[in-house]
């Protein structure tokens, strides 16, 4: 099962910090107006697979990783069996780390969001201990993207509140406040 390059793109955004994506406008051309008889079509609402509180739970034990880092394993649990074999490779390389074990797995077949976590031996042996807790993960982003992204920022808002999440010599927590994107507006070129 390969990620839609649509909900890769998506996490990285959301996890760096962007609230929307612009798109330029072009002034001169003016959309055409629906027919008074059309009434726009909307898709049929979509019963969210998984509860908040399901989501919770599979987001705990990585919710407080860095954006980056928590982007990667994301998308890597779209792929359960690559990931039990980056498992499998970094517990017979223990030596392997950073940019060293991203090296040497080039060669795998695995998809480079498996590959990027060979860097990160903790972080593999986190997802080696529960196969199907990656599955659900993987089938929760690729399904709910929105409520599990949703999911981390509460999750990683009530570790604030509870004293949890602060900068400390390990870590610098940089918190953002996104703003709500401002109301997109047409002009258009008075007629000659």
């Amino acid at each position: 099962m390969r990620i839609p390059f649509f909900y890769a793109l998506s996490a990285v955004l959301f996890l760096s910090g962007s609230s929307c994506l612009a798109l330029a406008a072009d002034a001169t051309a003016a959309a055409p107006a629906p027919a008074a008889d059309t009434a726009p079509v909307t898709a049929p609402a979509k019963d969210p697979v998984f509860t908040q509180e399901q989501l919770d739970q599979m987001l705990a034990p990585i919710a407080l990783y860095p954006d980056p880092l928590l982007a990667q394993v994301l998308m890597a649990t779209t792929y359960p069996g690559e990931v039990g074999e980056a498992v499998t490779w970094s517990k017979a390389n223990p030596d392997a780390k950073g940019d060293d074990a991203v090296k040497q797995v080039a060669n795998q077949p695995w998809d480079p969001s498996v590959q990027a976590l060979v860097a990160f031996p903790q972080v593999l042996a986190t997802l080696g201990q529960d196969p199907v807790w990656v599955q659900r993960l993987g089938d929760a982003f690729l399904a709910q993207p929105d409520d599990l992204m949703n999911g981390v920022q509460r999750l990683r808002h009530q570790a604030q509140a509870a004293g949890n999440l602060q900068s400390n010599q390990y870590q610098n927590v940089t918190i953002q406040n996104v703003a709500a994107p401002a109301p997109a507006t047409t002009t258009s070129a008075p007629a000659p």
